[in-house]
C-alpha cells in the first residue's frame, strides 16, 4: 500500500480503516432508517449482521453499494445500458471526465459498470458541500470518495485545487486506481454539457512537465450519461427560473435533497458511454496553440467527444420540436410520446410560482440543449454503437 500522508485529509478510506467505520455507522441511530429507505422488504437484522462482517473496500463496494446503486436502477428507470466499456484496459488508470446530471447517480453508475465489466472501480470526487454528518462522510470514505473542497477566497481555491490535482495523480500513477470527476463545477443546469477550462487546468497543475507529457500520464477519458427523463429537472428550472431576477441562495441542506429526489426521480432510459481516452497526437495538436488557447482546444476535443457519444431520447427531441413549434424529429416519437411528455411537464411543474410560460421555456430547453449540441456530431444514419443493457424492463 502507497502512504502519502499530505493526503490524510484528501483520501479515501484505507482497508484498515474499514472495520471502525462500519462499526460507527452500524451504530449511528440513522442507519436503520436508512436500510429500511432502501431496501424496505429486506430482513434488517440479517444484513445488520452481515454488514458488521464487512472488512474491506470492496467488501463494502460489493456487499453494499453495489446493490444499493442496481436496486435504485432497477426500481426508476426503464432500464441502463453502456458502451465503449471494451477500450478500457485493465493494465491503465484513467482520470474519468464526465458530463455531470445527478449528483450521485453519475459517478455511481459508472461504479457499477466498471464492476460489471470485470474492472476495478474508480476513486470518486466527494464534494464538501456534501459531507454533512460523520455518517455520509463515513459512508463516501469508504466508498472511494475523496474530499474536493467548495468555495472559498482566491488563494484558498488556488491551494485546494492544487491539493485535489496533486491527489488524482497521486492516485492515478502510485495508488494505481482510476478517478472520477465532473466537467465543470456543479451539475448542468440548462442541459449544456460543457467542459469548464479550469477543470483542466487543474489536472495539470500537480506536475511541470510539458503539456504533452503531463497530461498523457493522467489518460483523460470522458465519460457520457444520458437520462430519458433529466433528475431534478424541476428543481433545475426553479433555480434557473430565480436567478434570471436575483443571486440564487441555497438552502442548507439543498444539496441532499438533490441527492435523495435524484434517487426517487424516474429516470427512463439511461445510458453510460466512455468515450476514447485522448491520444498523444490530440495532446500535441493542443500543444500547437500558445497558453490558453492549449486548454481550449483540448476543451473542444473533450466536448466533441460527448457530444458524439450522447445518447438522445425521445424526450430531447419531444422537447425540441416543442420549443421551436416544429416536426423537425417527429420521427423519433409518437403523438402519445409527446402527449405524455407535456403532462409529464404539467406535474413537474405544478408547485412552482412563477410565469408558467417561461417555467415551461425553461423546462424545455433542459431536454432540447442536447439535440442542438449533439446532433452536428451524430449521423443518424449511422449504425448505432453496440449496448450492453443492465435491468432491462
Amino acid at each position: 500500500m502507497n502512504i502519502n500522508l499530505d493526503f490524510e485529509d484528501t483520501r479515501p478510506y484505507y482497508n484498515e480503516e474499514i472495520p471502525d467505520a462500519i462499526k460507527r455507522v452500524s451504530e449511528d441511530i440513522y442507519f436503520r432508517n436508512m436500510v429500511n429507505h432502501i431496501f424496505p422488504d429486506i430482513d434488517i437484522e440479517a444484513f445488520t449482521k452481515n454488514f458488521k462482517k464487512i472488512r474491506t473496500v470492496n467488501e463494502f463496494q460489493e456487499q453494499v453499494m453495489d446493490k444499493v446503486i442496481r436496486s435504485i436502477i432497477k426500481e426508476t428507470s426503464a432500464g441502463l445500458s453502456y458502451s465503449g466499456l471494451s477500450r478500457l484496459s485493465t493494465d491503465k488508470n484513467y482520470m474519468f471526465i464526465s458530463n455531470h446530471r445527478d449528483i450521485l447517480l453519475d459517478s455511481a453508475i459508472l461504479q457499477v459498470i466498471l464492476h460489471e465489466c470485470g474492472l476495478d472501480t474508480s476513486e470518486i470526487t466527494f464534494g464538501s458541500n456534501l459531507m454533512s454528518s460523520p455518517l455520509v462522510i463515513d459512508i463516501g470514505k469508504m466508498n472511494k470518495m475523496f474530499k474536493i473542497v467548495r468555495g472559498g477566497t482566491m488563494r484558498e481555491i488556488f491551494n485546494n485545487s492544487l491539493k485535489v490535482s496533486q491527489y488524482m495523480r497521486y492516485a492515478i500513477t502510485e495508488k494505481r486506481q482510476s478517478t472520477w470527476i465532473a466537467q465543470r463545477n456543479g451539475r448542468t443546469k440548462n442541459g449544456f454539457d460543457a467542459t469548464e477550462m479550469a477543470v483542466l487546468k487543474m489536472f495539470a497543475m500537480s506536475s511541470s512537465a510539458g503539456f504533452v507529457d503531463n497530461l498523457m500520464e493522467l489518460n483523460i477519458t470522458p465519460v457520457i450519461i444520458s437520462y430519458e427523463y433529466e433528475p431534478c429537472d424541476a428543481l433545475k428550472t426553479r433555480e434557473r427560473y430565480i436567478s434570471k431576477r436575483k443571486t440564487y441562495i441555497k438552502e442548507n441542506d439543498e444539496d441532499m435533497f438533490s441527492v435523495l429526489r435524484g434517487i426517487k426521480q424516474w429516470k427512463g432510459q439511461i445510458h453510460l458511454a466512455v468515450a476514447e481516452t485522448i491520444t498523444e497526437e490530440e495532446l500535441q495538436y493542443c500543444d500547437s496553440f500558445l497558453h490558453n488557447e492549449k486548454f481550449k482546444s483540448l476543451v473542444k476535443i473533450i466536448d466533441h467527444k460527448i457530444y458524439k457519444n450522447y445518447a438522445l431520447w425521445k424526450t430531447n427531441y419531444i422537447a425540441f420540436d416543442m420549443l421551436r413549434l416544429s416536426n423537425k424529429y417527429a420521427h423519433h416519437y409518437s403523438q402519445e410520446e409527446k402527449e405524455a411528455f407535456k403532462l409529464y411537464m404539467t406535474n413537474e411543474l405544478k408547485g412552482i410560482e412563477g410565469d408558467i410560460k417561461e417555467l415551461e421555456t425553461i423546462f424545455l430547453q433542459i431536454y432540447a440543449t442536447p439535440v442542438e449540441n449533439c446532433s452536428p456530431f451524430q449521423d443518424e444514419t449511422a449504425a448505432q454503437p453496440i449496448k450492453k443493457a443492465l435491468f432491462c424492463r
